[in-house]
C-alpha cells in the first residue's frame, strides 16, 4: 500500500487522551531553517533536520531566483508511528477506507508545520522530506494551482537523490509506474479539476491514482518541455493565473487532452525515463544544530498548536485546557488560545491571550504582532499607542523577515501623523519582503498621500497594478490610483490658486497707491492643545475647497465645527457595514453617523482639527 502525502491550505476521529497514558521523551533540533520537534531520539531529530537543510541547499542552487526562506516558522513534527501520526492528522483522513498519509504540509500565513511519520520511509528514505519541502517552497502559488499540479510537482522532486557532489532531479518512481500500469488512468478532464474536496483527494484507491497520474502527467511535461526547449508549463501556470478555468488552460497549452492522455499512456508503458543531474554541493555544519528536551507539557503544547491550525479545534481546546491547567504559564498554550480566539472571531478574548503571552516575555513575534494589530482599532489614548507600537518593534526585532508586521507598523505609524518618513520606509521594507503582496503596495500609496507626495503614490500604484494577479486586486488598486490622481490633481490646483495670489498681490503693490493696499485676512496657523478627542453624532455641512474640509458634527449638546487642510491625509474607516465604491469625502460624508476623532487649538478662535472619521452605520 502507497503511503500519500497532503499539502492543506489555511484560510485565517482519533481522539487525544485526556492525560498522558505514559511520559513521552520529545526533543526539539534548531537548524539554521528548520525547527524539527520529534518523540523519536537525537540521532533521528538531526538526521531529519540535516536532510531538510540539504534539501533547501539543492533548491537554492537549483532555483536561484525561487525564495527557499519564507518569513514565518518552518516546523517539522516527526512522529515514531501511525499512531502518533493519526492523533494530529485531519480528521476527514481518519475514517475507514481513507487515503493513509505518510506526510503533510500545512502553510498559513505566519506559520508552515510539516507532519511526518518516521517509519512511512518505504522505497525513498527522504521521500515525505523532499515533498513537504516542495509544498512548502510553491505554496505562494497555492492560490491558483490546481491539486494535480500542486502534488504532481511534489511526487516529482520528492525522488531527489542529494550526494555529496551532485544531485539527481526528478527520477522516475517505481511505485507510481507499478500502480499506473495496473489501473486505468483518470480522463484528464477528471484529474485537471481535483479539489481538496473530491474523493480522489481522500479515499484510499481513487486518491492513489490520482498522486500518481499527477506525478506522471507532470514528469512527461517537464521532460518534454525540457528536449524540445518549450515551456508549456509555465504556459498554462500564466493562463491560470488569468483565472482561466483548468481545463481549458490545458487545452491551450498542451493542446487536445486526448491525444495528449494517449501520449500519456503510451509515456507509462514505455521503459526510457530521464532525469535531471546537477553538480553541486549540500554540505551541513551540524555542529551549529541546537538540541534540547521538552518537558510534557511543552510538547505537548506544540501539538495542540498543529492541532489548531489543523482545524481539529475541540482536540487542540481540550488539551490545551489541561496544559494550563498543569502550567499556567505556558507562553506557547496561552498564543495558542489567542489564535483559536481570533479565527472565531472573538478579538477581545484573543487580545487577552496574546497580551498575557507579552506579559510573560513572550519570545514569539507572533505574539506580540497579533495584541498590537488586535489592539490598534481601539489603542486611543497615548499608553495604548506606545504599547502597540512596542510590541510592533518587538516583532519586527524577534523575526526582521516577517513582512506583515513591517507593514502594521507602517500603516500605524501614518494614522498617527508620526515619523512618516519612517512609516515609508517600513512600508517599502514590507514590500521587499513580500514583493507579491498588493496591499502592502496600496498601503506605501496611502503613506505617501499623507506625506503629500501624491506623484510617488501614483508611480507605486501603477507597479502595484502589473503585480495584482486576481480582479478583485487589479480594482483595488484602481480605486486607490483614482484617488491618488484626484488629490495630485487638487494639490496641481492649490498650487496655481497659491502662485495666481502670489502674483496679484505682487501686482497691487506696484500699481496702488501708499495707504490703499488691501491687506489679506491673516489665515491663523493651527496649534494643537492637549491629547486627542473623540465625539460621535451625525455629519452636517459639509463643504469641501479641494484638498480643504469643513464640516460640523451634530451631537447632544453644542454642535461641534471641524476643519482639515488636507483630507487626503485623514484616515477614513467603517464599522458595522462595507462601502460599496471608494469614498468621496466631498459628496459621501452629509448625513452620516460618524466617530470623529479630532485636536482641539491652543487659540479658541481657531477651528478643531479633524484627525480620523469612523463612519458608522
Amino acid at each position: 500500500m502507497l503511503l500519500r502525502t497532503l499539502v492543506l491550505a489555511l484560510l485565517f476521529a482519533t481522539p487525544l487522551a485526556s492525560g498522558r497514558d505514559k511520559p513521552e521523551n520529545w526533543i526539539q533540533v534548531t537548524s539554521p531553517h528548520f525547527i524539527v520537534a520529534t518523540n523519536a531520539n537525537e540521532k533521528q531529530g538531526r538526521r531529519l533536520a540535516d536532510q531538510f537543510e540539504r534539501m533547501r541547499s539543492v533548491f537554492h542552487a537549483a532555483f536561484p531566483k525561487l525564495e527557499v526562506d519564507p518569513g514565518v516558522p518552518i516546523v517539522v513534527l516527526a512522529v515514531k508511528d501511525e499512531k502518533d501520526f493519526r492523533a494530529l492528522e485531519p480528521e476527514e483522513y481518519l475514517a475507514k477506507g481513507s487515503l493513509k498519509l505518510g506526510g503533510l504540509f500545512l502553510h498559513g500565513p505566519d506559520k508552515n508545520y510539516v507532519l511526518m511519520r518516521i517509519d512511512a520511509e518505504g522505497q525513498h528514505p527522504y521521500s515525505v522530506i523532499y515533498h513537504e519541502y516542495t509544498h512548502l517552497l510553491i505554496s505562494k502559488s497555492a492560490d491558483w494551482m490546481p491539486l494535480w499540479m500542486n502534488e504532481g510537482l511534489a511526487e516529482f522532486y520528492e525522488n531527489t537523490e542529494i550526494h555529496e557532489k551532485d544531485a539527481s532531479l526528478g527520477e522516475p518512481s517505481a511505485e507510481n509506474l507499478e500502480w499506473l500500469r495496473q489501473n486505468r488512468l483518470l480522463p484528464l478532464a477528471t484529474l485537471l479539476t481535483v479539489d481538496q474536496k473530491s474523493p480522489y483527494y481522500h479515499e484510499e484507491k481513487k486518491g492513489s491514482i490520482f498522486y500518481a497520474e499527477s506525478w506522471a502527467l507532470t514528469h512527461y511535461i517537464q521532460m518534454n518541455d525540457f528536449s524540445q526547449k518549450a515551456h508549456r508549463l509555465n504556459d498554462y501556470s500564466a493562463l491560470l493565473v488569468q483565472k482561466i478555468d483548468p481545463v481549458t488552460a490545458a487545452t491551450r497549452a498542451f493542446g487536445d487532452l486526448k491525444q495528449l492522455e494517449k501520449n500519456l499512456e503510451n509515456y507509462i508503458r514505455g521503459g526510457s525515463f530521464q532525469y535531471f543531474k546537477m553538480t553541486t554541493t549540500t554540505e551541513v555544519d551540524d555542529s551549529a544544530f541546537k538540541v534540547q528536551s521538552l518537558t510534557g507539557t511543552q510538547s505537548d503544547a506544540l501539538r495542540a498548536d498543529f492541532l489548531a491550525y489543523n482545524h481539529r479545534t475541540g482536540d487542540a481546546q481540550s488539551l490545551l485546557d489541561r496544559i494550563l491547567k498543569e502550567d499556567p504559564k505556558n507562553v506557547l498554550a496561552q498564543e495558542t488560545k489567542g489564535f483559536l480566539a481570533m479565527q472565531e472571531g472573538h478579538s477581545d478574548e484573543a487580545k487577552k491571550w496574546y497580551e498575557q503571552a507579552v506579559q510573560l516575555d513572550s519570545q514569539s513575534f507572533l505574539a506580540h504582532y497579533y495584541y498590537a494589530v488586535i489592539s490598534m482599532r481601539d489603542a486611543r489614548e497615548a499608553t495604548g499607542q506606545d504599547q502597540v507600537e512596542s510590541s510592533l518593534r518587538a516583532a519586527i526585532k524577534l523575526n526582521p523577515l516577517f513582512a506583515p508586521a513591517f507593514d502594521s507598523l507602517g500603516v500605524f505609524l501614518a494614522m498617527r501623523h508620526k515619523n512618516l518618513d519612517e512609516a515609508r520606509m517600513m512600508g517599502v521594507t514590507a514590500v521587499s519582503l513580500d514583493p507579491s503582496n498588493v496591499g502592502y503596495r496600496i498601503n506605501v500609496a496611502n503613506i505617501l498621500m499623507t506625506m503629500e507626495q501624491s506623484q510617488n503614490a501614483i508611480v507605486v500604484l501603477q507597479a502595484a497594478a502589473k503585480v495584482a494577479k486576481t480582479p478583485e486586486e487589479s480594482q483595488m488598486v484602481a480605486d486607490v490610483l483614482t484617488r491618488a490622481q484626484e488629490y495630485a490633481e487638487s494639490q496641481s490646483r492649490f498650487a496655481e490658486q497659491q502662485k495666481r495670489a502670489r502674483e496679484d498681490r505682487n501686482s497691487s503693490n506696484e500699481t496702488v497707491s501708499e495707504g490703499t493696499v488691501p491687506r489679506l485676512k491673516r489665515r491663523e496657523q493651527f496649534v494643537p492643545k492637549g491629547p486627542h478627542r473623540f465625539a460621535v453624532g451625525v455629519l452636517k455641512s459639509v463643504t469641501c475647497d479641494n484638498p480643504a474640509l469643513d464640516l460640523t458634527l451634530s451631537r447632544s449638546g453644542k454642535p461641534l465645527s471641524l476643519h482639515v487642510d488636507n483630507y487626503f491625509k485623514i484616515p477614513f474607516s467603517t464599522l458595522g457595514f462595507q462601502p460599496d465604491k471608494d469614498l468621496d469625502p466631498c459628496t459621501d460624508l452629509e448625513n452620516r453617523p460618524a466617530k470623529v476623532e479630532y485636536v482641539e487649538s491652543a487659540n479658541p478662535s481657531v477651528t478643531a482639527q479633524i484627525v480620523s472619521i469612523e463612519l458608522h452605520k
